[in-house]
């Protein structure tokens, strides 16, 4: 497929929002056009604090002067989710040094790993004793590292730096959910383009209120959030803790909130339950992706008049591929691919090249690019005769039969999930009694779709209807074994679920 015109999703916006869209050739480039463009309006809220743009470049114009690094450096910002987050990420990057984003979820050791792997020249992070105590290994094995409280004060300031699209912009981990994590490697060219991606085919993107759920370590977090939040002017509140989203929500009255399925779920659930308002009266979209989004969600949350939009995307492309404008028409698929990037697929893998696709990993052996520069996905995927994308599984994740047949997990539990009262599933490679190799599916029900049934039936109702399922599927492709979960599946951080292995018992 050759490069989509970004002219298709001109019929899903307003003129204003369309016509707003412009590129930049880095993040100091884009940034300086929000400072001068939105100065007083406010930027980020973290607890109840409300920064302007301004103040936000001058408290990063500070932080910048105190990074005293050669040319190219990387730094490490260690830090949750907070304006001190914010304020490092803008400093690091709009000086050209490439910001090496560390979950907080990593110990001393790990932080210290990773100061060597990636070759880190300095490091930023948020003061709080739990962040400090990851620092121990590192103050102590590079005592000549400079190692910099976000908020430490200082008597002068240093402005945007001149910053070219091919400079390194920002080091991601990738999820690592079938694999070790890894670091990809983004361009300023790549971020940039990842955040104008992440505006198409929203109808009012503009000055809108986003409230930050999602950790920013995540390049769904960063990119969707963070980056498109300040790029269109629009105010984003952070949530520090998951726990208190509805609490924030609340407060703040966002327009726009970019969510996991599992997330969405929740929100969904308790909206069901104690009504509308959960989600307060000003919600318009919610921007789904980084795993399988359920067509119940789509559904379910335009009768609550929200637009639950589903995508697509990678780390290693900026976060995004694909957007779904036609969510309630396709609601399987994952939307309409990006401009300026081309697709191939190759024995039904997607194949990616463009301005958004990383550079490469850093620090591995392991090829990502073919000889002729397309980045390999790994995912399995079609595209329909309207041109819009459909992932249906992981190369990775393919189950191969005893009699040679290849199944793909994610197509059938697809199947599975389209009973409203399943949530999620999950098909695997097990065995039965005698050994003999088997599919097993495991599911988690969505009790809010199951009011009618007695608690005591309710696994047995589940079972039959799933049954009922099985049979309309190729024989090769049927579960053999079916288990309804009383618990949710152990999920990663980004809330993916975490496959079994095969052969699981």
């Amino acid at each position: 497929m050759k490069t989509q015109s970004k002219e298709v999703f001109r019929k899903y916006m307003s003129p204003e929002s369309f016509e707003g869209l412009k590129g930049f050739g880095s993040v100091s480039e884009m940034w300086e056009h929000c400072v001068k463009e939105y100065k007083d309006n406010v930027a980020i809220v973290d607890d109840s604090v409300e920064y302007t743009f301004s103040k936000l470049e001058e408290d990063a114009a500070g932080l910048r002067a105190l990074l005293k690094l050669p040319a190219g450096s990387r730094v490490g910002i260690l830090a949750g989710n907070s304006y001190e987050f914010v304020k490092a990420y803008i400093a690091i990057t709009t000086l050209g040094f490439t910001a090496v984003v560390l979950p907080v979820q990593l110990d001393e050791t790990a932080v210290f790993g990773c100061s060597m792997k990636f070759g880190l020249a300095g490091m930023v992070y948020a003061p709080s004793p739990a962040i400090e105590s990851k620092l121990s290994i590192l103050k102590e094995k590079r005592p000549d590292l400079p190692i910099i409280a976000s908020n430490a004060e200082s008597d002068s300031s240093l402005p945007v730096s001149k910053v070219s699209g091919d400079t390194p912009c920002v080091i991601m981990f990738t999820g690592g959910t079938t694999g070790k994590s890894k670091g990809a490697l983004l361009s300023n060219k790549a971020v940039l383009e990842g955040t104008i991606n992440s505006c198409y085919g929203v109808k009012d993107v503009f000055y809108q209120r986003y409230l930050l759920a999602l950790p920013m370590s995540h390049v769904f977090g960063l990119i969707r959030n963070l980056m498109a939040s300040l790029y269109t002017g629009s105010a984003m509140f952070i949530c520090r803790n998951v726990k208190d989203i509805f609490r924030d929500t609340a407060e703040f009255k966002p327009t726009i909130m970019v969510l996991v399925p599992a997330l969405a779920e929740m929100a969904l659930m308790l909206s069901k339950k104690f009504g509308r308002n959960m989600l307060g009266d000003s919600l318009k979209y919610i921007i789904c992706g980084a795993a399988p989004v359920s067509p119940y969600l789509i559904k379910e949350y335009d009768k609550l008049g929200i637009a639950l939009c589903p995508g697509y995307g990678l780390t290693e492309s900026a976060n995004l591929v694909s957007g779904n404008p036609e969510y309630l028409n396709k609601p399987d698929s994952v939307g309409i691919p990006y401009p300026n990037q081309e697709l191939k697929f190759v024995d039904g893998e997607l194949w990616l090249k463009g301005d958004n696709i990383m550079t490469g990993y850093v620090g591995e052996e392991e090829p990502s690019f073919t000889e002729d520069g397309w980045f390999r996905t790994g995912d399995l995927a079609r595209l329909d005769e309207d041109g819009f994308l459909y992932i249906t599984g992981r190369i990775k994740e393919i189950i191969i039969l005893p009699n040679g047949e290849n199944v793909s997990p994610a197509e059938v539990e697809a199947k599975f999930n389209e009973l409203p009262f399943i949530q999620d599933s999950q098909v695997f490679a097990s065995k039965n009694e005698n050994g003999a190799p088997i599919l097993a599916l495991e599911v988690v029900p969505r009790l809010t779709e199951l009011t009618g049934v007695k608690p005591e039936e309710m696994k047995q109702f589940v079972t039959e209807k799933l049954e009922e399922v099985n049979k309309t599927l190729p024989s090769f492709k049927r579960v053999s074994k079916i288990t309804v979960r009383d618990a949710d599946f152990l999920r990663t951080p980004s809330m993916k679920i975490v496959r079994y292995k095969n052969d699981q018992n």
